[in-house]
């Protein structure tokens, strides 16, 4: 398979570069040295198949921590690496996933609480491989495709809180939509125009309807194509947006702080990342470009400084490097004393931070006066999943954390979810988003 630019043997531990932020020495040692920077320790490479071009991170064995699925696109398989418990992993364990595995997503598909695997493929299928509950899995079930599917993202479309696929095909310049079955197996793919050489695709609620939108970039035609949700896990026809030349990965999150979903872009033939703003109902504004290295390839948003905003990191295909680009959103918000004085005199429920979020999320919340206070999650069904609040608390700021976990301890699955400060004077809900 020929993928333009971007020669083969630099696929080797490219995505695994990103989870330990440096494949390169001269990266890892700044990033050690620099002051201003983020700590890290020095990068431990695990040994991965032929040419492993996209990692997932879950709890696949039900141990609470977080171990490596990765797909490997010369080889065919899915590596599935296991954490020891403190950050080191055990050696792989591979796993046939189909022709050209490029891209894996880790999932509760059949509604057992164990996360099971998807693979895209360039064999015109999506392989399943269910998890046994221990981290094993069984062998692959195959459902059909378009032509060269790049990219995989499980969601729940269509509202019945099960999880659903998404698929970018690179060579049909489309996107298949596969349906979940109560039993966990997969309807016949309905498939929606996107652009030209679409490489990337990522499920958010971009409109803020509670429905999972699709942003998708796309290689050829250099833009990226929204597919707003009617509702039903069917889609509107695309409204595409420019972004820079080859863009080759898209990820949705609330980079400018104002509760919606914007767009990043990482650009591969113009090595740059593409930002468009959310306008709020799912349109998007005139991009604007960072610098990245050569040849970006990949993006991620995630808060890497601890101070309460998305940041980016980029990986750089040629120039074998990654690039952070500092979110600095709150910096250039800040309130004055008074505002924040009254901010604090009222009650208040923020929203969750980040979002959507895989492993813990932050709910901060004010109280104007003192009495008994319930936070609860909530299924999107209504029901209770967690309650994370119920007790007296005085007035003041103050903030909680959620593990992703119902009140027996359980990982829930992927999905909406909505979560509701209560007091005697006040209630308000709001949505978040977890992906697994």
């Amino acid at each position: 398979m020929i993928r333009s630019k971007i020669p083969p043997k630099t696929w080797k531990l490219l995505i695994l570069a990103i989870l330990l932020l440096g494949n390169n020495p001269a990266v890892a040692q700044a990033i050690q040295t620099n002051p201003d920077s983020i700590p890290f320790a020095p990068v431990v490479n695990y040994v991965a198949d032929d040419g492993p071009t996209s990692v997932f991170c879950a709890d696949l064995d039900g141990d609470n921590d977080q171990d490596l699925a990765m797909a490997n696109e010369w080889s065919d398989h899915v590596s599935i690496l296991k954490n020891n418990g403190e950050g080191t992993f055990q050696t792989k364990v591979d796993y046939e996933a189909g022709s050209y595995s490029f891209s894996v997503f880790c999932a509760d598909l059949d509604g057992d609480n164990d996360q099971d695997l998807a693979v895209a493929g360039g064999a015109r299928n999506v392989s399943i491989l269910k998890n046994n509950g221990d981290g094993t899995f069984q062998t692959k079930v195959e459902y059909g495709a378009g032509d060269c599917p790049i990219s995989v993202f499980c969601a729940d479309l269509d509202g019945d809180n099960d999880q659903d696929l998404a698929v970018a095909n690179e060579w049909s310049h489309n996107v298949s939509i596969l349906k979940k079955n109560r039993d966990g197996t997969f309807q016949t793919k309905v498939d929606y125009g996107a652009g030209s050489y679409p490489t990337s695709v990522f499920c958010a609620d971009l409109d803020g309807d509670n429905h999972q939108d699709l942003a998708v970039a796309n290689n050829g035609s250099d833009n990226v194509s929204i597919l707003k949700n009617n509702g039903d896990g069917t889609f509107a026809s695309a409204v595409n947006y420019g972004a820079g030349y080859w863009p080759w990965s898209v990820f949705c999150a609330d980079l400018d702080g104002d509760n919606d979903q914007d767009l990043a872009v990482a650009n591969n033939g113009s090595d740059n990342v593409s930002i468009l703003k959310n306008n709020g109902d799912g349109t998007f504004q005139t991009k604007v470009e960072y610098g990245a290295g050569d040849c970006p390839i990949s993006v991620f948003c995630a808060d890497l400084d601890g101070d309460n905003d998305q940041d980016l990191a980029v990986a750089n295909n040629n120039s074998d490097n990654v690039s952070i680009l500092k979110n600095l959103t709150i910096e250039t918000n800040v309130q004055d004393e008074s505002e924040v004085r009254e901010k604090y005199d009222i009650f208040h429920l923020s929203q969750n931070y980040p979002n959507a979020f895989n492993q813990i999320t932050k709910i901060e919340f004010n109280l104007a006066r003192s009495g008994f206070v319930s936070l609860t999650i909530y299924d999107i069904l209504g029901r209770n999943v967690r309650t994370l609040v119920s007790e007296h608390l005085s007035p003041g700021y103050k903030s909680v954390l959620w593990n992703g976990k119902n009140d027996a301890g359980k990982e829930v699955a992927s999905g909406i979810y909505f979560y509701q400060l209560k007091t005697k004077d006040f209630t308000e809900t709001k949505k978040l988003v977890l992906l697994k």
